[in-house]
């Protein structure tokens, strides 16, 4: 995977319970890393035609590792002001350089 594939910018962003002074929690969003990546969207390659398991993915996200932050299903992907929900995270060829995600485009119901 070379820098020129991976040009757009993502955060990684995580729910946290946040406990205020008077000793209320409430949900906070909280952006753990900020990193460039290769996005691949949802379409009949046979790429996707082999992640058929994967029914509910409709995005695919590599990018570099980082060792200070940990990766996990449940976490956000913010890329290009949409939010994608991770739902499975894998080591790039078992050598700890690169991580692939596919994740779920999050849609907010209105009504």
């Amino acid at each position: 995977m070379s820098i020129g594939k991976m040009n757009r910018f993502a955060e990684l962003v995580e729910k946290r319970n946040v406990r205020d002074s008077e000793g209320f929690t409430s949900k906070e969003n909280v952006v753990l890393a900020s990193f460039r990546v290769y996005h691949e969207g949802r379409h009949g390659s046979v790429r996707w035609a082999n992640l058929a398991a994967f029914s509910e993915a409709t995005d695919l996200f590599r990018f570099r590792t980082n060792p200070d932050v940990h990766v996990v299903t449940g976490q956000i992907i913010i890329c290009d002001g949409e939010r994608f929900e991770i739902l499975s995270v894998e080591n790039v060829r078992g050598r700890s350089m690169y991580v692939e995600v596919l994740a779920r485009q999050v849609v907010a119901s209105h009504g």
